[in-house]
């Protein structure tokens, strides 16, 4: 199914300077497309939109029971977290639960997401490490399933991994993708990230609020409620997907994802959503979410003004002046 296109624009002086295509698919539990944008069967890699399924097997076998883990670092696990203090303590912390150490991490470091991180970085003349990685929670919650199962750690981000294979098996559950016929690539963390249509996605978040709906010692309960209950540790400061979370009162479950992915999940009605833009531009992904979230009314008017700064973004000149505004221009459409 393909829909008119559907995009956020860049306009300067009232010309609009570019366009980011998006689709975007809105899914209840039942697998039921229910409005849309763009092309709703789009293809894309989940990226970091998977990492609340990455982490299932954690509280599914028994990982967080033996480690006592509290539900930040459950939450971290979940997270591609900002690189701010109290996240990277957080990691540093659970690793040493595990006996492992910054050597075992299979990530690369990059600079914090954090502006005021990185540059306090810059001013010690230190460089980032691996625990500035924002996927450092989620390499160190698969290095807690190896530990937890006896398994050697070394290679745990290999597609050929138990840990790997674990998790292709989950993710495959919740989509409803054949585990065979996932097609697979490299995430930019290292570890194995698989291609699905966004109302496979979308249907996934919503099958996953709905199985914490009904359950709440699940894993799928456990999992969303570290996460909503700790929008911080999923993010940081100022982080779309932290501020949806907050500003809802944790009913709707966040999580983006490298190159223009965002996924929600309306933990009442159990419906999930799973947006893309399509260039990767991450400047069009807030507007494009926001404003979705807008139309199908998953967000009351009250909890959409705490979102303003990120409904409409903005663009500065070298001389710090808003010289263009980011806003989304398309209506969604809506099944019959």
């Amino acid at each position: 199914m393909r829909s008119r296109r559907a995009s956020v624009e860049l306009r300067r002086g009232g010309v609009v300077e570019s366009r980011h295509h998006v689709s975007a698919a809105l899914v209840d539990e039942s697998g039921q497309l229910l409005a849309w944008a763009g092309d709703p069967e789009l293809v894309t890699y989940a990226r970091s939109s998977a990492k609340p399924f990455q982490a299932l097997p954690l509280v599914a076998d028994g990982v967080v029971d033996a480690l006592e883990m509290t539900d930040v670092e459950l939450a971290l696990c979940c997270a591609s977290h900002s690189s701010e203090p109290e996240h990277v303590k957080t990691v540093m912390r659970l690793l040493g639960r595990i006996d492992c150490s910054e050597e075992d991490l299979e990530c690369g470091p990059h600079e914090p997401f954090h502006a005021a991180t990185a540059q306090a970085l810059r001013s010690q003349g230190r460089t980032p490490s691996k625990f500035h990685s924002n996927c450092s929670g989620k390499h160190t919650g698969m290095l807690a399933w190896a530990r937890h199962k006896g398994i050697e750690t070394k290679g745990y981000a290999r597609a050929e991994h138990p840990v790997q294979r674990r998790i292709r098996t989950e993710i495959a559950a919740w989509t409803g993708a054949r585990s065979e016929t996932m097609k697979s690539a490299i995430d930019g963390c290292g570890v194995v990230t698989y291609a699905l249509p966004l109302n496979a996605l979308a249907g996934a978040y919503a099958k996953l609020v709905g199985a914490a709906k009904r359950d709440s010692e699940s894993a799928a309960a456990r999992v969303t409620a570290a996460m909503t209950g700790n929008p911080y540790f999923v993010g940081g400061t100022g982080r779309l997907v932290t501020q949806i979370m907050e500003a809802s009162g944790g009913r709707i479950l966040a999580k983006d994802g490298a190159e223009g992915v965002v996924c929600l999940a309306d933990r009442e009605r159990c419906l999930g959503l799973a947006l893309k833009v399509e260039d990767g531009q991450k400047r069009a992904v807030a507007p494009a979410a926001v404003e979705f979230l807008a139309q199908t009314e998953l967000l009351a008017e009250g909890e959409l003004s705490a979102l303003d700064d990120h409904h409409v973004g903005t663009v500065e000149n070298t001389l710090g002046e808003i010289v263009a505004e980011v806003r989304a221009n398309y209506l969604i459409e809506r099944s019959d």
